[in-house]
């Protein structure tokens, strides 16, 4: 049975914009460190860029990783966190995420998990792409038939897909062996429906925009900075980044178009261990 979605009044005729966090990596303790970088403070960095720019967002998507040592406390400094946004918040799992402590943990006043949006022109389907114990994703059956039942049930609104997994491979090898496993056939099966305009994800800490043919145009397809550390690019080892933290903001319009960008923290104030080998 297709859960009931969270709607918000927003005529559909009228654009809908969004902020994307993702992969804060948060600790218990605010002085905790990933790599060289508090992620506590990168992430009120970030914030705070996000409120300089003044963009008139509807609501706010957190795509996972929100914690890294799978603390009650970590999702709790989150919310808090995210407080100055003032914004509605729509979070999903990441593999470094427990599901359960962060359904219990992520809790507040417009702070939700559900899986389907009503807003505007538009249905958003956050898909839980994670499997436990492992940093890869796959999507089951379930999340496909969300998808399928979803779009059955408003078939006039353009989609977009948010989960925290990456559905292509992004050029890095070390990364890409941790990509969604089943993201070739999920992108073909999207490609089939034209209500479909884009995919947005994290997992990957760097950005990347493509596009892939549909049946309707080219499905925009959207990768995100981390709010902590970064991974460098078309890297065939482990390896960071030096450009800062960053968000993306995403304006959907109400003909089914995607304008967006991805901005970052001003000036060089987070410096990772770059000599890390992994993580």
């Amino acid at each position: 049975m297709l859960k009931e979605a969270i709607t918000y009044s927003i005529a559909r005729d009228q654009h809908v914009r969004l902020v994307q966090l993702t992969d804060p990596h948060l600790f218990a303790d605010d002085e905790g460190h990933l790599l060289g970088v508090n992620t506590a403070n990168s992430l009120a960095a970030v914030i705070s860029t996000v409120k300089a720019l003044s963009y008139p967002a509807d609501l706010l998507l957190a795509t996972g990783d929100i914690s890294q040592d799978f603390s009650a406390s970590s999702y709790r400094n989150f919310v808090e966190a995210i407080q100055p946004l003032q914004l509605p918040c729509h979070y999903l799992p990441g593999n470094h995420d427990d599901p359960r402590i962060m359904h219990l943990h992520m809790q507040g006043e417009r702070i939700y998990g559900q899986q389907r949006i009503l807003i505007g022109n538009w249905q958003l389907l956050l898909l839980d792409s994670t499997v436990r114990g492992k940093p890869g994703g796959h999507l089951a059956d379930a999340e496909w038939q969300l998808i399928r039942d979803a779009i059955a049930a408003e078939p006039d609104r353009h989609v977009l897909i948010v989960m925290h997994h990456n559905p292509i491979k992004v050029g890095c090898a070390w990364l890409d062996q941790h990509w969604l496993d089943n993201g070739d056939e999920l992108l073909a099966e999207l490609a089939q429906y034209p209500q479909i305009k884009g995919v947005l994800w994290g997992h990957v800490h760097q950005q990347l925009d493509k596009h892939y043919p549909s049946q309707d145009g080219m499905i925009k397809l959207m990768a995100t900075p981390s709010t902590c550390i970064q991974f460098k690019p078309q890297s065939s080892y482990f390896a960071l980044d030096m450009v800062q933290p960053g968000y993306r903001l995403l304006e959907l319009r109400a003909d089914g178009s995607i304008i967006t960008n991805v901005y970052r923290v001003p000036g060089e104030r987070f410096s990772p261990d770059v000599q890390s080998s992994g993580y």
